[in-house]
């Protein structure tokens, strides 16, 4: 699974690609950009010809990176000079499509490439729990719905597909575990990165002050969808056991755990952090609209293309089995019936985090 998800404008989901699906989640994306264009108003920047770096740290596509990676060379152009050279460095897994991500830096209407004769762009293919750009050499880093995603699956879900909505201690216990690891080492390797005055900016998962994960509709459209498929035999009651969405939201204490009892770790600081509910756009146009049909379909493509390949890892042949085409066809279909049948608002827990690196120890 790409460690990031995240574009712009809600679109209809008509293109068959991860981008298109992703377009949910641009729900937070224009405060995110003003948070990062703030953020990239008070990082130091370096004397040239060294350029300023600015690291994407869960790239996938792309386009989740142009408008506000444009957005903070426009905020650094202000501070300084036009020939002043600008890094921007994505990154991500190793499987990730390289190839689909330069064609959008290449391509895409929104790239900064074209708007910017003095910046510059490579990508590195490693995971960010990690140490993956040398030590101090991070001005900017940006990071949009990616650190959600665990670096392992800790157990099996036996009862849902989600963790958050699993009824037995020890595996949610499990899967806490490892998403504080994973939170502890990327928050680390980013103290290592930055350069003292940088500062990351996160958009991720949250848990709303009520303890809600969120999602419930569409979760439970995607159980009820897979149990029929089972039933059916397309997947083996086993298969359907192992799947699950490996993604955990955080506390606000989640993620200040990293810093305490000083508040500071490798150097690092919470500069900021921000939980809030985000807007259901699919939502909004079905109030709009009225368009049940619509409205699952939405749904039910931006759970296929974000979410449907993490359950491929339970198929005996794996992304590769034979049957995979047809789950997803069959498992969208089924998941667009059932939330066209009772539209319902999806609760979206978000946060942004920001991240200073401090000077001094």
């Amino acid at each position: 699974m790409p460690e990031s998800s995240i574009v712009v404008q809600p679109e209809p989901m008509d293109s068959g690609t991860y981008t298109a699906a992703a377009r949910l989640q641009a729900a937070g994306l224009q405060s995110a950009i003003a948070v990062f264009e703030e953020a990239a108003a008070a990082v130091p920047i370096p004397a040239p010809p060294q350029p300023i770096v600015i690291a994407d740290y869960g790239a996938a596509s792309g386009h989740n990176s142009l408008l506000p990676i444009g957005a903070a060379i426009a905020v650094l152009r202000g501070r300084t000079r036009p020939e002043h050279s600008v890094l921007v460095t994505h990154t991500d897994r190793p499987d990730n499509d390289f190839t689909a991500l330069f064609r959008t830096l290449e391509e895409d209407p929104d790239t900064y490439l074209r708007k910017d004769r003095a910046t510059f762009a490579s990508a590195i293919g490693r995971s960010f729990y990690s140490q993956i750009l040398p030590s101090n050499s991070v001005n900017l880093g940006w990071s949009s719905w990616a650190i959600q995603w665990l670096s392992r699956v800790p157990g099996v879900i036996e009862d849902h597909l989600q963790v958050a909505y699993c009824a037995d201690e020890s595996v949610r216990a499990a899967f806490a575990k490892q998403a504080a690891r994973d939170w502890h080492e990327f928050v680390a390797f980013r103290g290592r990165e930055l350069c003292p005055g940088g500062r990351l900016v996160v958009t991720t998962m949250a848990v709303g002050d009520d303890g809600e994960f969120g999602y419930r509709p569409l979760l439970s459209a995607m159980v009820d969808g897979l149990d029929e498929l089972a039933a059916g035999g397309l997947i083996t009651d086993d298969e359907m056991l192992r799947m699950c969405v490996p993604t955990v939201a955080r506390h606000a204490a989640d993620f200040a755990a990293p810093f305490a009892p000083s508040g500071r770790f490798e150097r690092l600081e919470i500069e900021r952090l921000e939980m809030f509910d985000a807007e259901d756009r699919f939502w909004r146009r079905y109030r709009i609209d009225s368009d049940a049909r619509a409205f699952g379909a939405r749904w039910a493509g931006f759970a296929r293309m974000s979410v449907f390949p993490e359950l491929t890892t339970a198929l005996a042949d794996g992304a590769e089995d034979a049957r995979a085409p047809e789950l997803f066809d069959r498992l969208e279909a089924g998941v667009a019936e059932r939330l066209a049948a009772a539209p319902e608002q999806m609760r979206i827990p978000q946060a942004h985090v920001v991240l200073v690196k401090r000077h001094t120890t």
